[in-house]
């Protein structure tokens, strides 16, 4: 199962910025669609982009479309996500993940197979 190390988490105002990284343990990665979620407090689990195996596709959730972007570096084995314009309700522990799918791109957690651990963003009013 690959394993995936997410980073670049922490601390912002709003209005602020924040990239996040994840970096996957196998070269096959690059085969594979990937997601980034997000948790808060009491909420559920939810889709914040997704990336597919390629790059040339992605898609977004509406309450980040225009804010946030995904990227991948396939040599690199890892996936980025860039967050502009950060608002205090962004605040959640953002995880990434891998599907078992390659040029479609899934927007529900059950169609992803492996998740990395998590990194807190917590963006201040």
């Amino acid at each position: 199962q690959v394993q995936l190390v997410e980073s670049g988490g922490g601390l912002v105002q709003a209005g602020g910025s924040l990239r996040l990284s994840c970096t996957a343990s196998e070269r096959t990665f690059s085969n594979y669609a990937m997601g980034w979620f997000r948790q808060a407090p009491g909420k559920e689990r939810e889709f914040v982009a997704g990336i597919s195996g390629s790059g040339s596709r992605t898609y977004y959730a509406d309450s980040v479309k225009g804010r946030f972007t995904i990227s991948r570096d396939n040599a690199k084995n890892t996936v980025f996500l860039q967050m502009n314009s950060l608002k205090p309700e962004d605040t959640a522990v953002y995880y990434c993940a891998v599907s078992g799918l390659r040029t479609m791109v899934p927007l529900t957690r059950n169609a992803y197979d492996s998740w990395g651990q998590g990194t807190q963003v917590t963006v201040s009013s």
